[in-house]
């Protein structure tokens, strides 16, 4: 009896440990469960999510400094908007020496240089044409809206994608890409070659205009903007300040004697009025004005709807060049009463942009850049009240002086084809006939040249590697060499100098004042913040490019700026 009960403790002392070992076990199985992960199921491949829409901005003629000079007028919701929940980019430079509208505009959007890209200048002597060519012109195709030749335009000019063409590429033609301007070549070359529309302002009929480039009629969402008569309605208002006068105290008084003043206008002062003279566009002067900005963005806003932009899964691109501030820079200056109350009622058009964008895109689901064509110079009138050394240089003084010195050496003949963009372009024919090298030819306007005020070198484009120049310098200039298109020497100014302009200013320089502008990013993808580290032109297609998760443009020899992704 005693030995069975021992057998049945034994037994109970089994079951009990192997009871024991299961618990542990199915314990030591749930923990794992919690912390392994199981095994991924095959997926099918998906693309990474990308924003609805790309919307590009560029300013034209805005230098970098008036982000700040103007900061405290601004509202919340247009350039601070972007410069404190985005990413500022405070040290971005041209990386080329032709910084002028058409260049800066073909610049951004290919990542490229006019060196590649074809785009020299807004005009530029063509050796294979024998002429000066406009740098959007195109006589085999018409106008599209109105009647007449302001239409003759396209892309073709260019030699090199943008970033419009290449997203139109990765997306089988699905993504849509529009072009918005009042100049045609700030609308035309940002669109690129296969955008569905690039659209911009006819001065005479005051339409928004296109080309049969693009299409053979104006879409209707077009031709009701049009029917809006916004112009009429422009030009019948007077330009006033949005601020009391006295409350303009980054800019000078209103009253300046080197100032340019709008047509009809004995003064350049305030309140101005849109006089239409004899000769000109009946809407041109508000070219030079705030309603220039004003047309632009609700055109941009008929756009986005008219389009359907970002309303599917495919990224589209809306381009929007705001041409304004150039024809107001030019007139009035960079410390001019209108220059700050343009920026600042641009500020506000932004503000206005950006709230339609979160209603109809989305808030978050659209991505936006800002940058600039160019900067400009200080009028060198308002420079020398600081004692700051600058002037101008009579338009044709340094053509002629070229033409009398080549003459003097060689005796008559057309020696040069052109003097276009500080550019000498040389007549390569008639120096063979006449075997006299380029070298030669270089020494003889070179020594003539240097005894001109203002005038600090002359830069032989073929011998780059030969000039005593600070090295950025060199780079520049190697940017801008297109063998067909650009000239043989460049004629290098002093600082604060530039040609032809009694009155106002303008841009073409290498110096910081033409080749700093913003780039700012805002919105999908980016992380807030800056960086002061130097980043150029090239740099912006490429970046959202990388963006788009997309292969950037043909010719593009920029780099990502990686520390603004999230």
């Amino acid at each position: 009896m005693q030995q069975v009960n021992l057998q049945r403790l034994i037994l109970a002392a089994f079951l009990f440990s192997v009871s024991l070992s299961i618990q542990a076990q199915t314990r030591n199985a749930a923990k794992e469960k919690k912390t392994t992960p199981a095994a991924a199921a095959p997926r099918t491949p998906s693309f990474p999510d990308r924003p609805k829409l790309v919307v590009g901005i560029v300013v034209d003629q805005m230098r970098y400094d008036y982000l700040y000079r103007y900061y405290d007028k601004f509202s919340n919701g247009g350039f601070r908007r972007m410069m404190n929940e985005g990413f500022n980019c405070r040290n971005n430079h041209y990386h080329y020496a032709a910084t002028y509208t058409g260049p800066g505009h073909a610049a951004i959007y290919t990542g490229s240089a006019p060196a590649l890209n074809g785009i020299v200048g807004n005009e530029f002597y063509d050796r294979n044409r024998g002429r000066l060519m406009y740098c959007a012109e195109d006589t085999t195709v018409e106008t599209v809206g109105a009647t007449g030749t302001a239409g003759h335009m396209s892309p073709r000019n260019m030699l090199a994608t943008t970033i419009g063409d290449q997203l139109k590429l990765a997306t089988d033609g699905r993504a849509k890409v529009v072009g918005i301007a009042l100049k045609d070549r700030g609308s035309i070359l940002p669109a690129g070659h296969a955008a569905d529309g690039a659209y911009w302002f006819d001065s005479k009929d005051g339409n928004w205009i296109t080309s049969t480039f693009y299409r053979k009629d104006l879409p209707q969402w077009v031709q009701e903007f049009n029917a809006r008569r916004l112009p009429d309605q422009f030009v019948k208002q007077k330009w006033e300040t949005l601020l009391p006068l006295d409350k303009y105290t980054e800019s000078s008084t209103d009253d300046q004697p080197y100032e340019a003043s709008l047509p009809g206008e004995a003064k350049a002062v305030h309140p101005h009025e849109f006089v239409t003279v004899a000769g000109s566009s009946k809407f041109e002067v508000l070219r030079t004005s705030p309603f220039g900005d004003a047309m632009t963005k609700e055109f941009a806003l008929a756009a986005l709807k008219g389009e359907q932009l970002g309303q599917d899964n495919i990224t589209d691109m809306l381009c929007v060049s705001f041409s304004s501030p150039d024809y107001i820079g030019h007139s009035f200056g960079t410390h001019a009463i209108e220059t700050e109350d343009n920026y600042l009622r641009l500020d506000r058009q932004l503000a206005d942009l950006f709230a339609q964008l979160d209603a109809t895109v989305g808030k978050g689901a659209w991505t936006a850049f800002l940058s600039a064509d160019h900067g400009v110079a200080d009028i060198p009138g308002f420079a020398k009240t600081y004692r700051i050394p600058a002037d101008v240089k009579a338009s044709g003084e340094v053509g002629n002086a070229v033409k009398k010195a080549l003459t003097d050496a060689y005796g008559p003949g057309e020696w040069t084809l052109s003097y276009f963009n500080q550019q000498i372009y040389m007549n390569h024919d008639l120096l063979a006939e006449k075997k006299i090298s380029l070298d030669d030819a270089y020494s003889v306007i070179k020594r003539t040249l240097l005894k001109q005020k203002g005038v600090i070198n002359l830069v032989n484009l073929h011998r780059l590697g030969d000039e005593a120049l600070p090295e950025n310098l060199t780079n520049l200039f190697r940017n801008i060499v297109h063998p067909n298109r650009s000239g043989d020497f460049q004629v290098l100014l002093q600082a604060g100098w530039f040609e032809g302009r009694s009155r106002g200013t303008t841009h073409g320089s290498t110096y910081s004042y033409d080749t700093h502008v913003p780039f700012l990013l805002y919105g999908w993808g980016i992380k807030p913040g800056q960086t002061l580290r130097r980043t150029r032109i090239a740099d912006i297609a490429p970046t959202i490019c990388a963006l788009l998760g997309i292969l950037e443009p043909s010719a593009c020899i920029g780099d990502p700026v990686e520390e603004a992704f999230r």
